[in-house]
């Protein structure tokens, strides 16, 4: 199999096992302090022991509502507005299969908003001041693998801000979805991890011009985007990435699970680590920087913390998964997982439409 094909497969199939493994049937996810997941994942053996399947390990709302997405993006659309529409009939249909995993409540009031029926404004939801939630981020991750290419960053920007603003019409929410889809197509175009953070900050004028463009709801949104900016800004001093040539992030020498739990905290905007659209994709990202191509250390960091960890874990399994494929994975955390012939057939369709679009273009 093409080797580049192999990662899209696998960034489906390990955004789905970084889900499930945060999630562990809402378990973990509600649970606020990292030692406590870690010392429960002792005592039912450890990370590699671990067979993943769909009865106990089942996936979370976020990973289904990232299937919906890119069931959308493989359809054969026209045009961007085709595809929008393609999108508010898959989300309203996917309220239905939520059922008996718990919801962001963010995403359930976007789609109550949406309108199928409605020609031309289908997908132009109502400015939400609670849709600062981490649903837009993880469902908007495989954006960027439709647009992976630097050439599509126009398409990547406009199509993962209104798949963001369907269901989390708030700066905090849609910019997440940006920076995961971005952070994806970073990924497959072989950019260094430690940029990523300061080339999110370099498109975000690039987003505010889309939205000043579309002229919905700026004057709301201004307050909240600076948050999220300022948030980033601040997160890439600590590390101490601001600049170029800065290559080398700088880590705390003692980073248990207690004082991840803290520093996780300190970035978030209300105590719970990932539930937002800023620091879900931060802490995956952070996770990613620190692990390098060391699956173990990534779960300890991203999926086995206090907080929203199916959020996170599946941005960074999704990532991982784009960088390195599945070699440095345990078999047991995919083969019999929750949908996962699905997600890999998701990756594969993904990589071809992608690569498609590129030579349509050329």
């Amino acid at each position: 199999m093409d080797p580049f094909l192999e990662r899209f497969r696998a960034g489906m199939a390990l955004g789905g096992a970084g889900d499930a493994l945060g999630y562990w049937k809402g378990r973990w996810e509600g649970c606020s302090s990292g030692a406590k997941v870690q010392d429960e994942l002792v005592v039912i053996g450890g990370l590699v022991a671990l067979k993943l399947d769909p009865e106990n390990w089942p996936l979370s709302d976020g990973a289904l509502m990232l299937i919906t997405t890119a069931e959308a993006l493989v359809t054969d659309y026209w045009c961007l507005e085709d595809l929008y529409r393609e999108l508010v009939k898959q989300y309203v249909e996917a309220m239905v299969l939520l059922q008996g995993r718990p919801p962001d409540p963010s995403t359930v009031e976007g789609c109550v908003n949406l309108k199928p029926d409605n020609f031309l404004l289908a997908w132009h939801t109502p400015f939400n001041d609670k849709g600062s939630g981490s649903g837009a981020a993880t469902k908007a991750i495989c954006v960027g693998m439709r647009y992976w290419q630097p050439e599509r960053l126009d398409s990547l920007v406009e199509v993962s801000i209104e798949t963001g603003r369907m269901t989390h019409n708030h700066p905090i929410g849609f910019l997440g979805a940006l920076c995961t889809a971005l952070f994806a197509s970073y990924a497959l175009q072989g950019k260094p991890v430690a940029s990523w953070g300061r080339d999110l900050l370099k498109v975000i004028p690039k987003a505010e011009e889309y939205c000043r463009k579309t002229i919905r709801h700026m004057a709301e949104y201004l307050e909240k985007w600076f948050y999220f900016e300022a948030k980033w800004q601040f997160y890439l001093e600590e590390r101490g990435i601001t600049e170029e040539g800065q290559e080398k992030p700088i880590f705390p020498k003692e980073y248990d699970a207690s004082e991840t739990d803290k520093v996780y905290k300190h970035w978030s905007s209300e105590g719970r680590p990932g539930r937002r659209g800023h620091d879900a994709p931060m802490i995956a990202y952070d996770a990613l920087l620190a692990a390098g191509s060391d699956w173990t250390e990534l779960c300890k960091r991203a999926m086995f913390h206090g907080g929203e960890g199916s959020a996170t874990g599946l941005i960074a399994g999704c990532l991982h998964g784009l960088l390195y494929g599945l070699s440095k994975v345990p078999a047991g955390l995919y083969q019999t997982l929750d949908k996962r012939e699905q997600l890999e057939e998701l990756g594969q369709k993904l990589f071809h439409a992608a690569a498609k679009e590129k030579y349509t273009e050329k």
